[in-house]
């Protein structure tokens, strides 16, 4: 039985989260943390596109600016001419692909949207542009809300919360109001594995990631290849796969409906194994 608090439309594609999906991250620059994941050439975009496809995902999550750790927050018009093109050559390629886009601009996630995406997925939770809840409120498609202490090119200097767990919920209590006033229907939580956290705040979130379920809200974990992977392991964001499906196992035990992964057909194969669990 569908359960109506999780499922998001997405431009008209209704999405059912009552099952765990996946979003394929697909980064359009040469900045990102993992290289794996970085594509600039058009045919390579849409070639990946389509293996992610294949393998099994539901949301292709395009992002023209790096969010790692000390990364600058890029202009605006580099990020619309990485993005648009992007989002118009997927949606021409794979008209019934769920286009997801990661920006903290309200311009670009209108632009995005116009062009074919029907998902924003914003690190910044509106506070880097403080338009960004009146657009999506107004474009009226899902939004991914993710809970980040700082900014991108500070916020791995010396996190510190009172209570991790705590903190990052009622920052989402408060968030989810605003944006329910706006009128926006569909949110998506994110608590920002990695963003403004140490090692040890990611694994408190982790190990308590169900009492996000009371937001009644699906709940998105983006895990895949991060530092809390692979510092403890001591090796490096190329190797740190096996990791990355032991951590989502453990998040979809807690309630994750969503896994944003570089890694497609593993996180498929975590999900499958999951539900015969």
């Amino acid at each position: 039985m569908i359960n109506p608090k999780l499922t998001i439309n997405c431009r008209g594609t209704l999405l059912d989260l009552t099952g765990p999906v996946v979003m394929a991250i697909l980064n359009i620059n040469d900045d990102s943390f993992f290289p794996g994941s970085r594509f600039t050439d058009p045919q390579l975009i849409v070639e990946q596109a389509g293996r992610m496809l294949m393998d099994g995902a539901q949301i292709l999550d395009v992002g023209g600016m790096s969010s790692r750790p000390g990364a600058p927050v890029i202009e605006e018009q580099v990020e619309l001419d990485r993005v648009l093109p992007v989002v118009e050559l997927l949606q021409q390629m794979y008209p019934k692909a769920i286009i997801s886009v990661d920006t903290v601009r309200a311009k670009v996630a209108e632009k995005a949207i116009e062009a074919g995406a029907s998902i924003i997925n914003d690190i910044s939770a509106g506070r880097i542009d403080p338009e960004m809840y009146a657009t999506v409120a107004a474009l009226q498609v899902p939004y991914v809300l993710m809970h980040m202490q700082k900014r991108p090119e500070n916020m791995q200097e010396a996190p510190a919360y009172e209570h991790v767990v705590q903190d990052v919920l009622d920052f989402m209590i408060r968030e989810i109001a605003i944006l329910r006033e706006l009128g926006l229907k569909d949110i998506i939580v994110d608590p920002g594995f990695g963003f403004g956290k140490s090692i040890e705040h990611n694994y408190d979130i982790l190990r308590s990631l169900h009492v996000f379920q009371m937001l009644e809200t699906p709940v998105l974990a983006g895990l895949s290849r991060k530092s809390m992977i692979y510092k403890p392991l001591n090796i490096k964001p190329e190797t740190a796969l096996n990791g990355t499906s032991v951590l989502h196992l453990a998040a979809l035990q807690q309630g994750a409906r969503i896994l944003r992964v570089h890694d497609v057909a593993p996180a498929m194969e975590v999900i499958k194994l999951f539900e015969l669990l």
